[in-house]
């Protein structure tokens, strides 16, 4: 999970930069899903959400010689950014609806 601030002005180029971050990501062993979900009172905070198999391939990942370079181009529309590794500790789904 990926908590952000885009810098004023620079959200749209953030939405861009995250998007292409995304695409590269989504081609790594064990991700699933991925999101970028916007404040609607702070347009300019941010909070992204990748769906992992386990632990050890978030690590392969982030150790690969160009994870730096291409998350330095989604930090660059930034004034903050702070990673947070979490696991699920409570799910709820919707009821199933008929009709």
């Amino acid at each position: 999970m990926g908590l952000w601030t885009a810098r004023s002005g620079e959200e749209d180029d953030f939405v861009a930069a995250w998007t292409a971050f995304a695409e590269w990501i989504k081609d790594q062993p064990g991700v699933r899903t991925l999101r970028l979900v916007r404040d609607l009172k702070e347009s300019q905070k941010f909070i992204s959400f990748a769906d992992w198999d386990e632990i050890e391939s978030i690590n392969a990942w982030k150790a690969m010689p160009e994870f730096k370079e291409r998350i330095g181009r989604v930090k660059q529309h930034t004034d903050d950014f702070t990673a947070v590794e979490a696991e699920l500790a409570v799910r709820v789904d919707a009821a199933a609806r008929v009709g």
